[in-house]
């Protein structure tokens, strides 16, 4: 299993919320401030199994094309040793 953690601008996280869950995966989104300028961002959370991790990211891309050197995702891909819904 895996944690992904997608860290994305605030005007990005519904579109790519939508994509989630139109797409079958659980998400958590998690307001946070990051940046140079302390811009609203949006950290997004998702537990997935090992081969759905490259689906999860090809979902993304989908939802947030970008132009030439722009980025508008930042992704870590994490893997957990234990999950437990109590």
């Amino acid at each position: 299993m895996k944690m992904i953690i997608a860290i994305v601008q605030d005007h990005d996280a519904d579109t790519l919320t939508q994509a989630f869950t139109a797409a079958s995966f659980r998400v958590t989104r998690v307001a946070s401030t990051g940046g140079f300028l302390r811009s609203g961002v949006v950290t997004m959370l998702l537990g997935v199994e090992d081969d759905q991790v490259d689906a999860v990211i090809d979902t993304a891309r989908k939802a947030l094309p970008t132009k030439a050197d722009q980025k508008r995702a930042t992704v870590f891909v994490v893997p957990v040793s234990h999950y437990e819904q109590v």
